[in-house]
């Protein structure tokens, strides 16, 4: 722990976050508002925020109003709209020279994010980046190889402590007074969404003793996809073990996920597997990962939504690091996290350049257990 952070004098009255874009991203931001929202209790908090991702904020606790912006609008046309909020304190979470544009050009007068190329002079306090804690880095085919060949020389030996992302934005504002210290990502849903979402894609719910969540996708890349027919195979052996149904999520256009919901229903029947791949908006989705008693799923948006929400996650990491970017808070227990640890991983890479041993290795029983344990 550090000492205790100087606060602003004056303390902010009018708070503006400028969100980021993806919506893992979004999740692993909300400590660090929490931490705002502790430190300035009484400050109005403005979250500029993509369109896309507006649902995700409208009943967070932290958060006063919402401002959104469409893909085709302007940082001119932002900054703008902006100006009639009269904000004296703007945070850019995003690392972008136009996130930083678009608060000098609203004249806020305290404008706060991390010190890169081409957009220190618009802030007032560029904060310098962690120089101790672990990045992410992609590997080259070549290093992949020869850590094959030498596993010992691999690097998932040692993950700094305070690397995980969440870290990144609680560095961030604890520049302008507020905590550090980490906590778990937090999201909330308006009240009667998660009813709502039952009635409307759930008729004969009560069939079911419990709902299991199931997102075999990942926008990012294959390379972060378990094998499509593990996830049949967990699924269909959960049903016949607990006589659970499954809800399957995914993204609009996603072919996999759709062949993984049709086989899973095919071998339990219509009314034990349902269908939601593209038909569900971001708020529909928060509420059924919130009304799922467990979510098994690649690491995705859909992941953090999900254990942010409370629900517990069951998920196969291969490229990815579960220490960086894992979710919930690093180190708790109530998820199941499963890892083959194989020496390449993790690569970081959008696709597997050899044999895709770090999802390969990790077998549908792992699976099946981890969500018995969660259960």
């Amino acid at each position: 722990m550090n000492n205790a952070p100087h606060k602003l004098i004056p303390p902010p009255e009018r708070m503006l976050i400028r969100g980021v874009n993806w919506l893992g991203d979004a999740v692993m931001t909300t400590p660090a508002i929490q931490r705002l929202r502790e430190a300035y209790p009484e400050a109005h908090i403005t979250l500029l925020t993509h369109q896309k991702l507006a649902d995700i904020w409208r009943a967070h606790p932290h958060v006063d109003d919402v401002e959104t912006f469409t893909a085709d609008e302007g940082a001119g046309s932002i900054a703008k709209r902006l100006k009639a909020g009269r904000f004296d304190l703007g945070i850019a979470l995003p690392n972008s020279p136009r996130t930083a544009f678009e608060l000098w050009r609203a004249g806020i007068p305290r404008r706060v994010g991390y010190r890169a190329a081409w957009r220190n002079w618009m802030l007032t306090h560029a904060v310098p980046r962690a120089t101790n804690v672990t990045h992410m880095r992609k590997r080259s085919e070549a290093e992949i190889r020869r850590l094959i060949e030498a596993p010992e020389t691999g690097t998932r030996k040692f993950v700094a402590e305070g690397s995980h992302h969440i870290h990144h934005y609680l560095r961030l504002v604890e520049a302008v007074g507020a905590s550090e210290e980490a906590a778990a990502p937090t999201m909330a849903i308006p009240e009667g969404d998660e009813a709502a979402f039952a009635s409307a894609f759930l008729p004969h719910r009560e069939r079911h003793p419990l709902w299991l969540g199931l997102n075999p996708g990942a926008e990012y890349g294959p390379a972060k996809r378990w094998p499509a027919g593990r996830f049949v195979e967990t699924a269909v052996k959960l049903a016949a073990e607990t006589g659970c149904g499954w809800i399957v999520f995914g993204a609009k256009g996603d072919d996999d996920a759709n062949n993984v919901a049709r086989e899973i229903e095919r071998q339990t029947g219509p009314e034990s597997a349902i269908n939601l791949v593209g038909r569900t908006s971001l708020a529909q989705l928060c509420a059924g990962l919130k009304f799922c008693n467990a979510v098994l799923t690649n690491d995705s948006g859909p992941m953090h939504v999900a254990a942010a929400l409370g629900t517990p996650v069951i998920v196969p990491f291969g490229s990815t690091s579960l220490e960086l970017t894992g979710p919930g808070l690093p180190g708790e227990d109530s998820h199941q996290l499963l890892n083959a640890k194989s020496p390449c991983a993790p690569c970081f890479l959008r696709e597997c350049p050899i044999d895709f041993r770090c999802m390969n290795d990790i077998p549908v029983e792992a699976a099946v257990n981890a969500v018995r344990a969660v259960l």
